[in-house]
């Protein structure tokens, strides 16, 4: 892997769902990126026994990756001009 940035994986995100989600499963063949991300959102949205705050977990923890004073700066751009 290349320039990886959080223990061995490119971010937090890919570390951590590969680590809690699918780390653990049994591939009988290779698969794709597709499949995989398929596999995740349904462990996530589909499966009525992952409780709500599981989803919630994963949700913040996206979430503080986002730079809110880029899209400050966004927003704010229109009202310099």
């Amino acid at each position: 892997m290349e320039d990886t940035k959080h223990n061995g994986w490119t971010n937090y995100a890919t570390w951590r769902v590969n680590l809690e989600l699918v780390s653990e499963m049994q591939f009988d063949e290779p698969t794709t990126a597709k499949q995989v991300a398929d596999i995740v959102e349904s462990i996530l949205f589909d499966n009525q026994t992952v409780s709500s705050s599981y989803v919630e977990s994963y949700a913040l923890a996206f979430l503080d990756d986002v730079n809110y004073h880029e899209i400050a700066e966004a927003i704010n751009f229109d009202f310099e001009e």
